[in-house]
């Protein structure tokens, strides 16, 4: 018994041989596995199709898709990479970059020059910590302005907020129980777009300052007494312009324009609603449309892959012009890089993401949004502006 069992491992091991040795004559060299860490509900099927259509052009690496979702990846890698046992490659959103990097988790960019080049502006600059840039960006989310079709023509959408109120204003005088516009006025994701003009950006220009929010700047002050001038066109307290309240306007055909995001096209489309999507107006006295928040998902290269070269190929990959039509196909994510879509709906986003900023990821952005939402709700409602920012620059970062 002792010797069939021994003949039979010798034989699966030279069948393994055989196996690389066939492998290796294929392909001239020995086969080289990524395993990839993604989500399911779309992600998944992307890195899988992407995995194949990359074996096709690299014979000899072989791509590995493995369920981790994007929110457990940081965790994940931190305990599974020193073990050896962790992805090559996964998935994590910008925010996490910091933790990233003083974790020793991850490599930088293999090519930054050409990846941001490549990327988004708003993109590669969410990847870029202290100077250095790590990950390659694989899709974006901002919000932009919908209009609605039957209520207001693609040549009449507003490109400044001042041009913005006065249509309203008209347009709500000739359809009673109508708005010409509406938003979420206490959600700070959506009232910092009023603190960024001038290039005023919440804590400095790379989101790093510590001491200086900017949330009370005096550009921000200025933005943010227009916001509130805007009660006049939309004469509804605060706290009956909730997410809810406000997408509900827009859905029902009530609202002539509205600033949201991609995932509401779906339900919009349900409601029958024919609408389009343009970047935000500019703010007073500025050219160009108004900064928005922006998220980046991107594909970080373990600082613990035995495999550093194809694995920053295979990243690099996924930013191709057909990787990224691909992955929006799939999952309906923006693309990282600017291509034309077949999409009446992304060229909007994408327009609006040029002229967007990462969200800071320090720690005083706890304090950020609890604090800027209750600014936001008391200004709208009539607080004097300067005082309620002071307090809410105090509330982040401790001083007036």
């Amino acid at each position: 018994m002792k010797k069939c069992v021994k003949m039979g491992i010798l034989l699966a091991c030279v069948a393994g041989i055989l196996t690389s040795c066939n492998e290796k004559k294929k392909t001239g060299e020995d086969t080289v596995t990524l395993t990839v860490w993604e989500s399911t509900n779309g992600p998944d099927e992307f890195i899988q199709r992407a995995g194949v259509i990359f074996e096709q052009k690299h014979p000899n690496v072989k791509i590995k898709f493995q369920n981790v979702e994007l929110g457990d990846s940081t965790g994940q890698i931190a305990l599974d990479g020193p073990a050896g046992k962790g992805a090559d490659i996964f998935a994590a959103p910008h925010d996490r970059l910091a933790t990233l990097v003083a974790g020793g988790h991850i490599l930088a960019t293999a090519n930054p020059d050409e990846i941001k080049a490549h990327a988004l502006a708003s993109c590669s600059k969410a990847l870029t910590y202290e100077g250095t840039m790590y990950g390659y960006p694989v899709s974006a989310e901002t919000y932009a302005l919908f209009y609605n079709k039957k209520l207001i023509s693609e040549n009449e959408v507003p490109k400044t907020w001042e041009d913005l109120a006065k249509w309203s204003s008209d347009f709500n005088a000739k359809n009673p129980g109508k708005y010409g516009f509406v938003m979420n006025v206490g959600e700070a994701y959506y009232t910092v777009i009023f603190s960024t003009a001038d290039g005023n950006r919440l804590f400095g220009k790379d989101g790093t300052d510590h001491k200086n929010s900017n949330i009370n700047a005096p550009e921000a002050i200025k933005g943010m007494k227009f916001f509130q001038q805007l009660r006049s066109i939309l004469p509804v307290p605060a706290n009956d312009l909730d997410t809810a309240s406000v997408d509900g306007a827009f859905q029902s055909g009530n609202a002539a324009m509205h600033i949201t995001g991609l995932w509401n096209v779906v339900p919009f489309e349900k409601a029958g609603i024919k609408f389009g999507v343009a970047p935000l107006p500019s703010l007073p006295g500025n050219s160009e449309p108004a900064a928005s928040f922006s998220g980046t998902r991107a594909m970080f290269v373990s600082a613990y892959t035995e495999h550093p070269q194809e694995a920053n190929e295979f990243a690099a990959f996924l930013m191709s012009e057909e990787m990224q039509k691909l992955r929006f196909e799939i999952t309906g994510a923006l693309p990282s890089i600017d291509i034309a879509l077949e999409s009446p709906y992304a060229q909007g986003f994408i327009k609006q993401l040029e002229y967007a900023f990462p969200m800071p990821t320090i720690p005083e952005m706890a304090m950020f949004w609890e604090s800027m939402n209750g600014a936001s709700q008391n200004i709208w409602n009539g607080a004097d502006v300067k005082t309620e920012l002071d307090a809410c620059n105090a509330a982040i970062v401790g001083k007036k």
